[in-house]
């Protein structure tokens, strides 16, 4: 019983009890395991994924509670690390932090230097002003109008395939922008006659802003968000997709999706690289 009492005490004065965590703690990098914690870059400019609660200004969001959830599976807490879009991956290939976690597209452009572990699907889709959407029925109604998108994602090329395969030479003007707040906020202002970000963030943002933002079609592709991690890690790769496994196979994945009104953005598996 004395010995018992004695290592409950350890554990409570420790960042977590070595001996309490699961199997799954085997498998993580030597400086995870030792200090119980892992470094995530975040950009918290995307709702629901990752963005600051208004009235207390904390993190929160689906992707926020999902690495919570994961980095409890696994035994560890997580430690935020806001940074630019622009500097995650060399944060990461630097080991300046342990993982990215911040509604970033698996691209295989992207896997020299980070495997995913790929948790939500998401497509790229057109939207306009509400006031707008009379004018934009169709999505060819978007050829030759100019369309704003992050200049640091996929979408860029997106928009340029699926323009070359429907606009007939009427090209659509792309528009860089620093990020989707940026692109949302330039189709506000009418410097941009619509925008495109991931299908996953938009019902969000209309409920946040009702007669604000109106659809044009659908997804122009499929895609996956995932998290990220060092190429060379194996073992906390497939520590990590196990511990997103474990989530959907007790419901508690499911519950985040509808918490966040994701469920149509829900895998039934996890997946690693799976993005094209």
């Amino acid at each position: 019983m004395k010995r018992a009492l004695a290592t409950a005490l350890l554990c409570l004065a420790a960042p977590l009890c070595l001996a309490a965590r699961p199997a799954a703690a085997a498998s993580l990098p030597p400086a995870i395991a030792k200090s119980g914690q892992m470094n995530v870059a975040i950009v918290p400019n995307y709702p629901p994924l990752e963005f600051r609660d208004p009235a207390t200004n904390k993190l929160t969001g689906f992707d926020v509670e999902l690495g919570e959830a994961i980095a409890k599976k696994l035994g560890i807490r997580i430690v935020w690390q806001e940074t630019s879009f622009s500097q995650m991956l060399n944060s990461l290939h630097t080991g300046r932090v342990d993982a990215i976690l911040s509604g970033m597209t698996d691209l295989a452009a992207r896997h020299p230097v980070a495997t995913f572990i790929d948790y939500l699907r998401t497509g790229p889709q057109f939207f306009v002003q509400a006031k707008r959407a009379g004018e934009f029925k169709s999505m060819t109604d978007l050829c030759g109008k100019k369309v704003g998108a992050s200049r640091r994602t996929s979408y860029p090329k997106e928009i340029a395939a699926w323009s070359a395969a429907h606009c007939n030479g009427k090209d659509i003007q792309f528009v860089g922008t620093d990020g989707s707040a940026d692109a949302r906020t330039q189709l506000l202002e009418g410097r941009v006659d619509a925008a495109m970000q991931g299908n996953e963030t938009l019902p969000y943002l209309m409920q946040l802003q009702p007669d604000t933002f109106a659809l044009v079609g659908g997804p122009i592709a499929t895609q996956y968000d995932g998290l990220a991690l060092p190429v060379d890690q194996t073992d906390f790769q497939k520590a990590v997709d196990g511990a997103l496994d474990a989530m959907i196979a007790d419901g508690s994945y499911k519950a985040l999706l509808a918490k966040w009104h994701l469920q149509a953005n829900g895998i039934e598996k996890a997946m690693i690289n799976a993005g094209q």
